[in-house]
């Protein structure tokens, strides 16, 4: 059986994009937890069952319901070569035990500045009329739309930042974690898109030709 990725990096790093490559890439699925938990509840398994519990309490789905949920969803079929991991693992011990069930091939951590974080999340716009994103630095809306834009409510500075404090204090540790294990590849993240998707796919190749 192949081995899985892990996509690692703050909020607002482009992982998304990103994703989309590696997806194309390699052929493995993207997992995300969040999508595999409503999934699950959705198909009403023994571990969506039991995840349903904890959400309708408005609860975090524990640790141990989590990665039941991930070894239910590699054994379906195009598991076999292994997944894309998104946005899991969070902390050290969900690492622990996800390398009791999977095998991690490579991190791939994309790395951006808290500070390009915050201008890029801050500064993004809404057109509720069509659902486009605009940035008003990188990527200004046409002039005749503007005034009807809009700023998410959680993308304020202070949202942001307190975002990235709970991301360096829970997960940016995993970083070490997974480079003591020779697994981690950082990414510059704070460059255009292109590059940074041309640094990912150098990445996956190096991987996929070990």
């Amino acid at each position: 059986m192949g081995g899985s990725i892990v996509l690692f990096g703050p909020p607002g790093a482009g992982k998304g994009t990103q994703a989309g490559r590696i997806v194309d890439l390699t052929g493995k699925p993207q997992v995300s937890t969040g999508d595999m938990l409503r999934a699950a509840v959705k198909a009403d398994t023994k571990m969506g069952a039991e995840a349903k519990v904890y959400m309708d309490a408005g609860l975090l789905v524990p640790d141990s319901v989590i990665i039941g949920l991930i070894e239910e969803r590699l054994t379906q079929s195009d598991a076999i070569n292994g997944v894309l991991f998104d946005g899991f693992p969070r902390t050290i011990p969900q690492a622990e035990s996800l390398a009791k069930i999977a095998v991690v091939e490579s991190v791939i951590s994309i790395e951006v500045p808290d500070d390009a974080i915050v201008e890029r999340i801050v500064g993004r716009r809404m057109d509720p009329e069509t659902g486009d994103i605009y940035h008003i630095t990188f990527n200004p809306a046409p002039s005749e739309i503007e005034s009807r834009l809009i700023q998410r409510k959680d993308d304020t500075e202070e949202t942001v930042r307190a975002r990235l404090e709970a991301y360096h204090s829970q997960t940016a540790p995993l970083a070490a974690w997974y480079s003591e294990r020779g697994l981690l590849l950082s990414i510059d993240g704070n460059q255009p898109i292109d590059s940074v998707g041309d640094a990912v796919e150098g990445a996956v190749r190096a991987t996929m030709s070990n």
